[in-house]
């Protein structure tokens, strides 16, 4: 548990050495701001809820999650330290945990200070505070989802471009198969029953269910295993790389 420690607050004190962490923090939370009061409609809708913010996270995630994780390891492998790094005494599941948790607790960073957005809706009306904690466990969660595909495509090359753009496209896709649109798009020529079970892959549908405030252990199983799948993807890369 040390050295997972220890990889996370190496990889926490990297974000904030460089500009990278403040500019992903005010470019995050005033995209967040002019996405929620503006194009949401949040004061024409007359409702004292962020029902409006939580709407627009998946798509901030999908430009945000691939930024915060291209480096990761393509920046290891690009420089040569990774070599070094899995030559430390700790394995490659240690490292791989220790740098997803910071990221993941970097965006809980930026979730924690867009407080000020659930004091105006408290000041504004009388929202149902559970639904908004619950919104924010679910768009950690799905946070939590993005990262671990950046972890493991980080892992693929020592491109941060190619990090970024595949990350992106993957992403994407978990969110893509989720719209309503495209579901009624396929319903003319795939059986139902197949676009039901591609929906139950979409990381858009059980995020949904979670901001509505309803928290069943079957998104909640989801989302971990969504985040241990992809880790251990990447652990299985590392490891083979390793071994080259």
């Amino acid at each position: 548990m040390s050295a997972i420690l220890a990889i996370m607050r190496r990889e926490l004190r990297s974000y904030f050495v460089t500009p990278l962490a403040y500019v992903f923090l005010v470019i995050f939370l005033f995209m967040a701001g002019v996405l929620t009061f503006y194009v949401g409609d949040f004061y024409e809708r007359g409702l004292a809820d962020l029902q409006p913010f939580f709407d627009f996270h998946p798509w901030l995630y999908l430009v945000f999650a691939p930024a915060l994780t291209m480096r990761l390891w393509a920046e290891e492998r690009k420089s040569g330290t990774l070599e070094l790094l899995l030559t430390l005494p700790i394995s490659v599941t240690q490292a791989m945990l220790g740098k997803f948790l910071a990221a993941w607790a970097f965006v809980a960073l930026a979730l924690a200070l867009s407080f000020p957005m659930w004091l105006t809706v408290n000041y504004l009306g009388n929202p149902d505070n559970g639904v908004i904690l619950a919104g924010y466990l679910g768009s950690w969660l799905m946070a939590g989802s993005f990262i671990a595909v950046g972890c493991c495509i980080s892992a693929l090359t020592r491109s941060q471009v190619v990090a970024f753009i595949l990350t992106a496209a993957v992403c994407f896709i978990l969110v893509l198969v989720g719209l309503p649109a495209i579901q009624d798009m396929l319903a003319g020529g795939v059986p139902t029953n197949l676009i039901a079970m591609v929906s139950e892959f979409s990381i858009l549908a059980h995020f949904r269910a979670i901001a509505r405030g309803v928290l069943d252990v079957q998104d909640l199983v989801y989302f971990m295993a969504s985040i241990v799948i992809w880790l251990w993807a990447g652990v299985l890369v590392l490891q083979l790389k390793r071994g080259d």
